[in-house]
This record gives structure tokens, sequence and C-alpha cells, in this order.
């Protein structure tokens, strides 16, 4: 019966419209919750009549279809703490439930999420409020990152970083810009530059030096422009480690420059880069002096021993300050004495079809059949975003929106009650006839 229809059409309107207020409801709650993503309603309507001419009509009424706009982004917030972590494009952070720690990660769901505000527990396990945990790989001792599985979650780790830690940052690189006096190598010269030393830092931290000499080759006669260089290392007693012979030039065009080395004991000199490869106590230790026409590396001029410019990279022990994390998702630990060591490189996940993925409580997502399997991608190549330290993403809700579809929905479900009532007093009328 065609008016029983009308009935049915009316409760399915207003099932489908308290749907649609339950979604809103959910919306303006969330209005201001860190990387929501709202919900949507849509209505579908039911046909049980479809033959064209038949004279009746039945009514088939609506249906509500709730989904979560996952893939929408949210603008990016600002804030005061380095480990609050959003993702610029495309891309999800991967994470697990605080309860799960210390489970083999193959048998924990992996969890993702868009953004979070990580802050370490007593045990230094990088964390949010509401207990989740952040994964990551793991760097090696030396900062560099080896290769992992990115169809697997089973490299991945929780981030764990120890407040109290001191690291070292031996020296393996190290420039010597030093001028010789030209005079020193005049015909019956007795002068002798004083000794150099340069500090360098060993394999535990501590204080080295290597004890540089430069000797003049005085001729009976004339200018000979030449020296002899000899590098001595405290960590080895002072044990020779290097001597060679140098030549300078005395053109107009490159005077004072070095013309030519020459290795008389220790490692090779290479004339490409102008560097030697010598050999401490600690292991290799390329020192630069110059190349043949570098007036940056050793040079001949002028009456004064002047050491003009000594450069090396490493540092002493030093205590950790800061942790942040940079756009690719290395994250990388500074220490007071401005060594910087990368700790571990966090991973963003993709999947194609992000709206198919499941919803769970604190902004946490699931993969399902819908979504796809997932990947792991370095942040910022392929398809997915960077990673932005300092951020969290905003609710995507937009309030005045949401009000208007409040309004909306109401007079929907008043029209639809209207419906009922009418349909009451039509089978009232229908029970008056028999009276």
């Amino acid at each position: 019966m065609t008016i029983s229809s009308s009935l049915s059409a009316g409760v399915a309107g207003l099932n489908a419209n308290a749907t649609r207020l339950a979604s809103i409801s959910d919306n303006i709650a969330n209005s201001s919750t860190y990387g929501y993503k709202r919900a949507s309603t849509d209505f579908a309507n039911m046909v049980i009549t479809s033959a064209r001419g038949s004279g009746t009509y039945s009514a088939g009424g609506v249906r509500a279809t709730t989904v979560r706009l996952i893939e929408e982004r949210g603008d990016l917030v600002g804030t005061g703490n380095a480990l609050d972590i959003a993702i610029a494009g495309r891309g999800m952070l991967p994470v697990i439930n605080e309860v799960s720690l210390g489970n083999a990660l193959s048998d924990t769901p992996m969890l993702m999420t868009r953004t979070g505000g990580f802050r370490t527990d007593a045990d230094g396990v990088l964390k949010t409020d509401s207990g989740l945990v952040l994964l990551g790989w793991p760097a090696d001792a030396d900062g560099t990152m080896p290769s992992f599985a990115r169809d697997t979650i089973s490299s991945l780790v929780p981030i764990v970083i120890n407040t109290n830690q001191t690291a070292g940052d031996p020296t393996t690189t190290m420039n010597l810009g030093v001028n010789l006096p030209a005079t020193y190598t005049l015909a019956g010269n007795t002068a002798v530059p004083p000794p150099l030393s340069v500090e360098y830092f060993g394999n535990l931290g501590t204080s080295e030096s290597l004890e540089v000499t430069f000797v003049p080759v005085v001729p009976a006669t004339g200018r000979s422009n030449q020296w002899t260089m000899e590098i001595r290392d405290s960590a080895q007693g002072g044990a020779l480690i290097g001597e060679y012979g140098l030549t300078f030039d005395d053109s107009r065009g490159a005077g004072g420059t070095l013309a030519s080395v020459t290795v008389i004991s220790g490692g090779a000199y290479n004339p490409a880069d102008g560097t030697l490869a010598l050999t401490v106590a600690g292991g290799p230790l390329s020192v630069g002096i110059g190349k043949t026409g570098d007036p940056n590396g050793l040079t001949q001029l002028s009456d004064n021993f002047t050491p003009v410019q000594i450069t090396k990279n490493g540092s002493p022990v030093g205590n950790l300050t800061t942790v942040e994390v940079d756009e690719k998702g290395y994250l990388n630990a500074t220490y007071d004495t401005g060594f910087t060591r990368r700790l571990y490189q966090i991973p963003i996940v993709d999947v194609p079809n992000p709206n198919g993925l499941l919803s769970m409580s604190n902004m946490t997502y699931q993969v399902s059949p819908d979504s796809g399997s997932f990947y792991l991608w370095d942040a910022g190549s392929g398809p997915t975003g960077s990673i932005q330290g300092y951020s969290r993403e905003g609710s995507k809700t937009d309030v005045a929106a949401e009000l208007t579809n409040l309004i909306q929905t109401q007079r929907a479900y008043s029209s639809n009650a209207k419906v009922i009532q009418t349909v009451d007093e039509m089978l009232q009328e229908t029970t008056n006839i028999k009276r």
C-alpha cells in the first residue's frame, strides 16, 4: 500500500537525517582537534517502483552513507615544540599504541597519523599524550642510514632519545693555510720557523695534536724556494707520520704558491684536491695543504711565518641539547659542542586510497582492503610531502559550513516528521470510514 510506503519513507528520512546530524555534531566537536578529518554524510534514494505507467508509486525512502574524508589536508599551525610534527603534502607518520611496546612489530598492527605532538617519557620513548609511539629506522653509529625494506614495518623501531647522552666527533679532515717566509730559503739564512701545533679530536673525544715543522732548504748561493715539512702525531708519542718536500713557484703569475710536493715518507699527496692521506692513531686523516698554484693552501710570501687559516672538522665530547626533525624525516641530535648526529629516519607511509583507511581513535588509521597496501617512502620523495617540525596540522572542520548543514538537517528532519504526522492523520481518516 502506497500510504504505508510513505510512512516508511518518512521514517527512513528521520534516520538518515539523524545520521547526518551525528556526523555534523562530530565535526563541530572536533573543530579544534589537531589532525581531525571531517565526516561527510551523503544521501542516496531507494527506488521500489520503476515501471512506467504503472498507475501507482511506492516510496522507497533514502539511505545515508557516511565517509571520513582522510585525503583532505588541514592547514599547518606553527608551535614551539621541535617534535611537534606534521606533513606538508601526502602521506602519514607510522605509530603504534603504547600498550604494544615490547611486542614484535610483525605481530603489532601499524597505525598511521597525520600529525602528533611528540615528547619523551621517563624512558626516553618519543610519544604523544594519547600514547602514540613514533616509529623510525635507526641510523648506524656514524649517522649513515642503511637500506631497509619498504613494504614491511619489521625494520621500524620505536624512537628512543636518551636526553643525558654524550657524543664526540672525531676529526677526519683538516686544512692548513700557512704562509712561510720567502727570505728563509736565501743563502746564508739561519732562521727556522717555530713549530706549528694543530689540535684534532680522537675517536674517544680526546684532544690530540699534529706537530708540524717546516725546515727551509738553504742553498750555498741564491734562493732555493724549497722546504721540508715534517708531521708528528702526539697520540703516537710524537712519531713521524709524514715527511714531504715542498717547492714553491717564484714566477710573476703564480709567485708564492706550491709548485710541487714530493713524498719522502708517509701518506700520498693527491694533486687533484691538494690533500695528504695521513694515518693518525685513530685512523685516516685527510690534511689539505693546497693544490699547485692554489693561494689558499701553503704559500711562501714576504718574510713572516703566519698561520693564515687552519680549519678542521670534529669536536670534543658534548652533551645533548636539542633534537629536531628536518624535511627529509631525519631526526638529528645537536650537542653543546655544535656537533650534529643523525639518530633516526622517519618514513612516510602512503596507500593508494587514503579515504579507504579504517578510522581509529586519536586521529589514527589502519590499512584496509579498500585502502590498498602501504609503502614506506623517504619524506619528500615519490608522491609524499615533506615532514615539518614545530608544526601541527589543524582540524579540517569548517564551523560555518557545518552550522549551515545543521540548519538544513534540522529543516529536513522536521519535514520528514511532518510526513509521518500527515500519514498518521490519513490512516486515522481511513479508520473513521468504518464508523
